[in-house]
């Protein structure tokens, strides 16, 4: 208890209020949907493709009912001109980019992929999640902008 008194007052520190209150949100959030992944995981095991999975976990998400968006393109712009598009796994109520592999391992590529989601959609905050480890593989993401 004491320990978590510490982190939090530390984190006051580090944040204005609004943008605590913001972090404890997804916090929140981002537990909520580990939770489900920990529970597709769990029936599932490893060996699925990762499309499997996917929509495994969009069956737990809805029966937690947590709003969620999939498998949308979104333009990439660069100096105002559209020049692709992006596929994104999973948007969780609108700020968590949730990203999924069913590989041996998560490689740096993995985590690149999931930022360049959070920069097209101007979120800050990922998940990258890795089915195909035992116990499952849960690595949070953070894209800091740069002016």
């Amino acid at each position: 208890m004491q320990e978590e008194c510490i982190t939090y007052a530390f984190l006051i520190l580090l944040f204005s209020q609004q943008e605590f209150a913001m972090a404890l949100e997804l916090e929140e959030l981002s537990e909520r949907v580990i939770g489900c992944a920990i529970a597709v995981h769990r029936t599932l095991g490893p060996g699925f493709l990762e499309a499997i999975y996917e929509q495994a976990l969009l069956v737990e998400l809805r029966h937690a009912e947590i709003a969620v968006r999939f498998q949308e393109e979104i333009s990439i712009l660069y100096r105002g001109a559209e020049v692709g598009r992006h596929r994104f796994d999973l948007l969780v109520e609108d700020c968590l980019v949730v990203e999924l592999k069913a590989t041996k391992a998560l490689k740096d590529i993995h985590f690149a992929q999931t930022r360049s989601y959070l920069k097209a959609l101007n979120l800050k905050h990922g998940l990258l999640l890795n089915f195909a480890t035992m116990p499952l593989t849960i690595k949070r993401v953070i894209y800091e902008r740069r002016e």
